[in-house]
C-alpha cells in the first residue's frame, strides 16, 4: 500500500510526495495516509529539504477516502487521516500542492493547511460530507468560514456540490488557477524559489502567519474527529455508504 504514496527528493531542496493510486482516483487508504505523514515528517527532519511539493499521479488529485477500506477499518482516535492532518497543519517549512482533476473531501480539506495550491482550470472540488451523512473534517469548519466567509462556506459545506477552481481560490482553498496541464510545473517553479529563499526566515515568517490560527486548529481537528465518529457510527451514515456502494440515491426519510 505504501507504493501508493511515492516520496522523492529532488534537486533544489524540493520532497515530492505524490498520490500514486490512479486506478482508484487515488482514492485514500489508512495505509496511505500513515505513509502520506511519514513524509511530511520526513521532510521536516530532513535539513536538505527546503520546500515540500504535494501532487497526484493520473489526472486526479485524490477522490477522498477508500470508503471500503474505510468501513472496515477499526475506529481509532485520532484516526491516521487525522493524524496526517495534524502532522501537516503543524509542519514549519512551506508545503506546495498540485491540483488536476478531482479533489473530493479530505482531498480539498487538506488544502486549507497548504501554504500555496496551484490548480488547474480543470480542476474540481467537492466537500461531500453531509452527503454521506459525516460532519466536516481537517478544521475546516474552522478554516474555511474564515477564509471564504460563513455564507460560502455553509454553501459548499452543506450543499456538497461541485466547484470549480475559481470558487477554490475565492474561498481560500487554492492561491491560483493555472491552464490545463501546467499546474505542475507551475507549482514547481513556485517551490523552487521558496527553496532559495533564507530558510529560517521562511519558517518564522510561515510561523508568524499561522499563529493567530494554530490552537484554534488544533482544537478543530480534534473537536470534528470526534463528532466524525459519532456520525460514521449513525443509522444515517449505514443509510448513506449502503447506498453509494448499491448506486442508488439514499433515502433519509424515515431519520427525524
Amino acid at each position: 500500500m505504501t507504493d501508493h504514496v511515492r516520496v522523492e527528493k529532488r534537486s533544489g531542496g524540493i520532497l515530492s510526495i505524490t498520490l500514486d493510486r490512479p486506478e482508484r482516483k487515488n482514492a485514500l487508504s489508512i495505509a496511505m495516509y500513515r505513509r502520506l505523514k511519514e513524509a511530511v515528517e520526513l521532510g521536516q527532519a530532513d535539513r536538505e529539504v527546503r520546500v515540500l511539493l504535494i501532487a497526484a499521479n493520473g489526472g486526479n488529485f485524490t477522490s477522498g477516502n477508500d470508503l471500503a477500506d474505510f468501513q472496515k477499518a477499526p475506529v481509532e482516535f485520532p484516526s491516521p487521516g487525522v493524524q496526517f492532518l495534524q502532522v501537516l497543519s503543524t509542519a514549519k517549512k512551506p508545503i506546495v500542492a498540485v491540483v488536476e482533476g478531482y479533489a473530493v473531501g479530505i482531498g480539498t480539506t487538506m488544502l486549507l493547511h497548504c501554504d500555496m495550491v496551484f490548480a488547474s482550470a480543470t480542476a474540481r472540488f467537492k466537500l461531500p460530507f453531509v452527503n454521506l451523512a459525516l460532519c466536516p473534517e481537517g478544521a475546516s469548519s474552522y478554516l474555511l468560514p474564515k477564509h471564504a466567509g460563513y455564507k460560502e462556506a455553509a454553501r459548499l459545506l452543506m450543499l456538497g456540490e461541485e466547484f470549480d477552481a475559481t470558487v477554490a481560490v475565492r474561498a481560500g482553498i487554492a492561491t491560483q488557477v493555472t491552464p490545463p496541464g501546467e499546474a505542475l510545473s507551475v507549482a514547481m517553479d513556485c517551490a523552487l524559489t521558496l527553496a532559495k529563499k533564507p530558510p529560517r526566515a521562511l519558517q518564522v515568517t510561515k510561523a508568524l502567519l499561522r499563529r493567530g490560527d494554530a490552537q484554534a486548529v488544533a482544537e478543530a481537528l480534534l473537536i470534528e474527529a470526534d463528532q466524525f465518529i459519532q456520525c460514521r457510527n449513525s443509522a444515517e451514515a449505514q443509510e448513506a455508504f449502503t447506498a453509494f456502494f448499491e448506486k442508488r440515491a439514499p433515502d433519509f426519510s424515515r431519520f427525524g
